[in-house]
């Protein structure tokens, strides 16, 4: 499968040149070779957002290219989300005007990132930056890591592929990778960078809000999906001979799948939103603005957060809302779930972010507009903020607070971001939206969105007040298909299974036969 891989990306970029496409047309086509997804989407722009423009110019035409192939190498075996831990360093030694790399520990070797294991020939590494015994904290090198000769580890490096990922075809096409780096050496020159410090955190601002537009591309395929079979699926209410009812008119299918409809167009218009509001710290950066970046941060971590755990949970809801017939690999379903769930924990643990970014829960009001709706989700995340930030204050420190009430500022900071998701719905709505009656419609989703909101998490909206009791690419999927035919293409493809190419097993005769003749020999031990 890997080599089969590496044949499209191949192909893939010939016709990139070929056609001459927009960096947009040729994002849509690399999209389909997973192995370059650090290259595009973490090691160029961790060159151009934290890397001074010598390195630039040195880098990144090469990058765009494909000259090299990057990858972004952070994760450790060790450490994850605390960046602060990590334990690879980097000394400069002033004699020979060198970095060393080394990785002191088991621990420290890089592990995940992927694009490393057997295709990258560079990396932006981070690693502690150690200047005359001092710790200078973490910061990033480009490190070349494969012979441009023959493609293998450079003298010192130890790299490998870390093996099969959950689920079946999950991630077989990825290629992520281990590295040990053992005393590496690489020339230059240690200068206080003129790179701001607040810069590096762009890169993951920008991969963040790019997870957040994703997970509504992933849950809008489960969903298509999902909504398609309902259509086709009948049981039951059969009258006099005639048809069943179609499982999508039961009231209990649309009560779970109407609202991850509603869902999924929401978690597109917030990721809208994030992609306005990068772009904006982004062209602030530049002009040596800083005051967006923590916003921009806060929101990027909240929201990468909340959209894919709930997509996740959302693509197995719609699994099982396909019955049976969803657990099959042909209907497209268990590869897009493990496909996706690593989002749950890759870029940042999803626990980890909404405590980190607490601190902003209260920064909200200036996203709000007058609505009933609104006015819930705003009363209701006011609420939980002042009664957790008062408990906060109970505490003898702040530190206690945080420890003792971690699970309150968890669910603070959720409540922070679907008050968020709501208010950039209906201001959408606000917009000119082309298309008869498609407006309408998408009011009609909202509403189903914030009410079911609203229904999940009704004790703490009745505890405020605020409200009192009285076509994605789908070809692969059978159960998905756009003309319906589902039953005799599911048939179909089961015969394509490689353990159909014969009637009878080509290992019967060795294990099954033995077996039921009762034959078997006694196993040498």
């Amino acid at each position: 499968m890997y080599k089969n891989t590496l044949r499209k990306a191949a192909h893939v970029w010939k016709r990139i040149i070929e056609l001459r496409l927009s960096e947009q047309e040729a994002f849509m086509l690399r999209f389909y070779v997973t192995f370059t997804d650090l290259h595009w989407g973490m090691f160029i722009p961790a060159i151009k957002g934290q890397g001074t423009e010598q390195q630039q110019q040195k880098w990144l035409p090469l990058a765009y290219k494909m000259q090299i192939i990057g990858c972004y190498a952070q994760t450790e075996l060790g450490h994850g989300s605390n960046v602060q831990g990590l334990e690879t360093t980097a000394t400069f030694d002033r004699k020979s005007d060198e970095f060393i790399i080394n990785s002191p520990t088991l621990t420290s070797r890089k592990w995940w990132p992927g694009g490393l294991g057997k295709a990258s020939t560079h990396g932006v590494v981070y690693a502690r930056l150690l200047v005359d015994e001092k710790d200078h904290g973490v910061n990033g090198f480009i490190v070349q890591l494969q012979s441009f000769d023959d493609h293998s580890p450079l003298p010192g490096i130890t790299v490998a592929d870390i093996g099969m990922k959950f689920g079946n075809g999950a991630y077989k096409t990825m290629d992520n990778g281990v590295i040990r780096f053992n005393h590496v050496t690489r020339e230059g020159k240690y200068v206080q960078s003129d790179v701001p410090r607040q810069l590096f955190y762009g890169t993951m601002v920008y991969v963040r809000q790019t997870i957040v537009a994703n997970a509504s591309c992933a849950l809008s395929r489960a969903v298509c999906i999902t909504t398609r079979y309902s259509a086709v699926r009948r049981q039951f209410g059969s009258q006099d001979g005639g048809p069943e009812t179609q499982v999508i008119d039961y009231k209990t299918q649309q009560n779970k799948l109407f609202p991850l409809v509603a869902t999924a167009y929401a978690y597109r218009f917030i990721g809208e939103w994030l992609k306005w509001l990068y772009t904006d710290a982004t062209q602030r950066l530049q002009a040596s603005d800083f005051s967006t970046l923590p916003k921009a941060h806060a929101c990027t971590a909240d929201l990468k957060s909340l959209t894919t755990s709930s997509t996740a949970d959302a693509i197995e809801e719609c699994r099982k809302l396909c019955s049976s017939h969803g657990y099959l690999c042909s209907s497209g379903i268990p590869e897009l779930f493990a496909v996706y769930v690593p989002a749950c924990t890759y870029e940042g643990d999803n626990v980890v972010l909404l405590l980190q970014c607490c601190s902003d829960v209260q920064q909200a009001e200036d996203w709000l507009n007058p609505s009933a709706i609104l006015e819930a989700f705003e009363s209701r995340a006011a609420r939980i903020s002042v009664a957790c930030a008062r408990n906060i204050n109970k505490m003898p420190s702040q530190e206690e607070g945080f420890d003792e009430l971690s699970s309150d500022l968890v669910e603070t900071a959720v409540a922070h971001c679907q008050l968020i998701i709501v208010s950039k719905f209906i201001q959408k709505l606000k917009q000119d939206i082309p298309g008869k009656g498609v407006k309408e419609q998408l009011q009609i989703l909202c509403n189903i969105y914030a009410l079911f909101l609203l229904h999940k998490h009704q004790g703490e909206f009745l505890a405020t007040g605020a409200i009192i009791l009285k076509q994605a690419s789908l070809a692969s999927s059978v159960l998905g298909r756009y003309d319906g035919n589902v039953y005799p293409n599911l048939y179909a493809k089961a015969w394509e299974e490689l353990l159909n190419d014969t009637v009878v097993p080509d290992d019967y005769r060795e294990y099954i036969r033995p077996m039921l003749k009762q034959q078997l020999r006694t196993a040498r031990l």
